[in-house]
């Protein structure tokens, strides 16, 4: 069986942020599955399906309804969903659903994984710690959870900013990723699966880092891992209690949760993947659909775990918007400051949590993220002038399907088409 990196992925998928992008830099969070395995029917043939939308449609805002129509379609996704908001207000929540199954209709509010836009909200909890005075960002992982720097002593090097700014040292183009080396972790360490994140971590830091801490900007979604146990150390709580407590709930956001990987919430959509791999969670070697237990999504919780609507997404958004609760300007300002390396060349970076682009010739920024697992595509962007959206797909891309990546200009060339924005706000609806 041959392995799809999620680097093969990220080559496919255009990175958001008003323009050019460089796949490699943020692939997503998920590696694939087997290349043996047929491209999934996803809910029958496209001859048979039905297009269905929900949720209020100002008329304003038609082209984004056209733009996911005829993203979805060209793509046969079976369910999607697209919030966006204005000036802090919400002027478009939409569900969209292009499938033959007529018992299932995606609604605004149903929750889909979101992957790796479980990022920006682990470090949002995190400078929340740091802006309380319990953590600093020169904090340095290895002491802070007691990691063993006998293999490499670089790991005492590693702090909770290199963390979150991807300068960690691991590097999946170097090594593999241990978030999805279940088997190899059990065998390594003479257990049964599934693994635990205490076995990823014993695993991982007995090995060499790839890089010197600070040298290489790599995305790591084991130093995400490590914040999510960081915010536990130093609260004494569970990770999603903490992150409800002080990031979600000041935003009357009630619907995120973690996502378990073999059962579904209440309102949870379907995943689709053409891809099946040996299930991690037993010894069995049993096949099992890709999205559907062939990775832990437990053990993925501060990386990639989180279910969510569009909705909450740009709701936590408008956290970087300032006037709120949950972060002070200065903690926005350290959240979307340059790293100590890793500028692409045009500019753009990975702050904490957050890709960022500065705006050339003017002021501000803008900022984004994307999320990619077997059965997942998501995207979360906010504009220096205001707009914010986010965009959830029960697929991603795979073989030699369309990318996924178009969502993005695509968004773009709909939001700027429109010549009157609605003046309502929706918010009062959904929270």
């Amino acid at each position: 069986m041959t392995a799809v990196s999620r680097r093969d992925f990220g080559r496919a998928a255009a990175l958001a942020g008003l323009g050019a992008g460089a796949p490699a830099l943020l692939a997503g969070c998920g590696s694939g599955g087997s290349a043996e395995a047929t491209r999934a029917g996803a809910a029958g043939a496209a001859a048979a399906r039905t297009w269905r939308a929900t949720g209020p449609l100002p008329a304003a805002l038609a082209g984004f309804d056209s733009t996911m129509k005829s993203f979805m379609q060209a793509r046969n996704i079976p369910s999607g969903q697209l919030a966006v908001v204005r000036k802090g207000r919400l002027v478009l929540a939409r569900g969209y659903t292009w499938s033959a199954d007529t018992a299932f209709t995606t609604q605004p509010t149903s929750l889909f994984r979101v992957a790796s836009l479980s990022k920006p909200v682990t470090a949002t909890a995190v400078l929340r710690l740091v802006q309380d005075g319990k953590l600093k960002l020169t904090d340095r992982a290895a002491p802070l959870l007691g990691l063993p720097t006998t293999a490499d002593p670089r790991l005492k090097d590693v702090t909770v900013l290199r963390l979150l700014q991807h300068l960690g040292g691991w590097d999946s183009s170097v090594s593999a990723d241990p978030m999805f080396q279940d088997a190899t972790i059990a065998k390594a360490l003479g257990v049964s699966l599934p693994v635990s994140q205490a076995n990823i971590m014993k695993y991982t830091s007995g090995r060499k880092l790839d890089h010197t801490p600070g040298t290489k900007y790599a995305y790591s979604n084991y130093g995400f891992l490590l914040l999510g146990r960081i915010i536990e150390k130093v609260t004494g709580k569970s990770y999603a209690s903490y992150v409800q407590q002080a990031v979600l709930t000041p935003r009357a956001i009630k619907r995120m949760k973690l996502g378990h990987s073999r059962t579904a919430a209440s309102g949870e959509v379907h995943y689709y993947s053409g891809y099946t791999g040996p299930t991690v969670f037993d010894n069995s070697g049993k096949t099992v659909a890709y999205p559907y237990g062939a990775f832990n999504l437990e053990n993925m919780d501060a990386h990639g775990g989180w279910l969510a609507t569009a909705l909450d997404l740009t709701r936590f958004a408008g956290i970087y918007d300032g006037g709120t609760s949950v972060l002070n300007s200065t903690s926005v300002k350290r959240a979307f400051a340059k790293p100590e390396t890793g500028i692409n060349g045009d500019g753009y970076y990975y702050g904490c949590g957050w890709m960022v682009r500065p705006v050339t010739g003017g002021t501000g920024m803008n900022t984004w993220h994307t999320g990619s697992l077997a059965g997942t595509y998501t995207l979360l962007v906010r504009r220096n002038d205001g707009l914010a959206w986010a965009a959830l797909f029960d697929q991603r891309q795979e073989g030699d399907a369309p990318g996924y990546g178009d969502i993005d200009p695509a968004l773009h060339k709909a939001a700027n088409a429109v010549r009157t924005w609605p003046t309502g706000d929706l918010s009062s609806r959904y929270f």
